[in-house]
């Protein structure tokens, strides 16, 4: 084994990597119209890296200078024994070798295991929640059931998790309510993001008319609110205003409107063992074969070196009014959020 202290993850523009996001599954339990088809065809569960292996290479990150580690799917939740990797992973929060292990999630798991994500050090989640509307909740998610959510969020908040609530800006869908979620939000203690649509894989209808500038939903918002510029950070791509009104920080993730990646401090791993080292961008690097080659990590570290060397400027997201195909083919359940 290499020695516990390597150099850190430096890209070719000088940012420092310091953010993995692991994707442990690329299977749902919901069909979002915005991110799947409602007939999808998930990877075999042979192909899929396992527990252990996922927990020696987000170790493997760590010794080379990741501080926060999200889990993300898919559906991270609906792995099965999901929660050994949480424990696992929690020992380097113990050391301080980890700064922050937190999730993202649809929240239908999470009062099954709320409790168990607390007891594993999970202090701070993110729940995708698009709409208050049950009907409207049901038409978006296919198949989902948003009480069940609801009571996910409740039982996270007895259990002392702090949430982020993620929803994804859709034109002519829920454009009128997300003044009212910043309220739901904020009058619960919790922060609120927002997310431009993504285009990224295949989906039965088209991006163009899902997309709604998040610029647009800004000045909107502003004649109702008083959104002071914050410098509140969580080592995520959003930036962040305060409300004046509500209390509450009010975030915009804007990789159409306004490129956000002169500050890009992270990579993305796929349940496969596939890094990506950038979201917006094919180019990707096979971790699983030298993960599998050896029981040293000296190949996976070189593996490693080798894909940060390429990792791009930025991403070249674009909604193609003219072909309307995808900027990038792979599904956001791929590579996660």
């Amino acid at each position: 084994m290499l020695p516990h202290s390597l150099p850190p993850m430096i890209d070719p523009f000088g940012r420092s990597i310091s953010y993995l996001r692991v994707s442990v599954t690329d299977r749902c339990d919901f069909r979002c119209v915005y991110c799947m088809s409602e007939n999808m065809t998930f990877l075999p569960k042979g192909d899929l890296l396992s527990l252990e292996e996922l927990d020696r290479l987000c170790s493997a990150f760590i010794r080379r200078g990741v501080r926060k580690l999200r889990l993300t799917g898919g559906e991270p939740l609906v792995r099965r024994d999901i929660m050994t990797l949480f424990r696992n992973l929690g020992r380097h929060l113990e050391t301080g070798a980890l700064e922050e292990l937190t999730v993202t999630t649809n929240g239908s798991q999470l009062s099954r295991f709320a409790g168990d994500l607390a007891a594993c050090g999970v202090r701070r989640i993110n729940v995708s929640l698009d709409t208050l509307d049950a009907a409207k909740f049901r038409q978006i998610t296919r198949w989902g059931a948003l009480d069940k959510v609801l009571e996910g969020i409740d039982a996270a908040q007895r259990a002392g998790l702090k949430i982020k609530i993620n929803a994804v800006a859709l034109k002519d869908f829920n454009e009128d309510e997300l003044l009212p979620m910043i309220r739901w939000a904020h009058g619960r203690d919790m922060d609120i993001t927002f997310i431009e649509v993504m285009p990224l894989g295949e989906i039965d209808g088209q991006r163009v008319d899902q997309y709604l500038p998040l610029s647009e939903v800004r000045a909107r918002l502003s004649q109702a609110l008083t959104l002071e510029a914050s410098s509140h950070r969580t080592g995520g791509p959003a930036r962040y205003f305060r409300s004046v009104e509500t209390g509450g920080q009010v975030g915009f993730i804007t990789p159409l409107t306004h490129n956000f990646c002169e500050s890009c401090n992270r990579v993305r791993l796929t349940c496969t063992g596939t890094l990506y080292m950038c979201l917006g961008q094919e180019d990707a690097a096979d971790l699983r074969k030298p993960l599998r080659a050896s029981e040293s990590d000296d190949a996976l570290m070189e593996a490693i070196d080798r894909a940060i060397s390429r990792k791009p400027k930025g991403h070249d997201f674009i909604i193609d009014r003219t072909t309307k195909q995808p900027a990038v083919g792979r599904h956001m359940s791929v590579t996660g959020g």
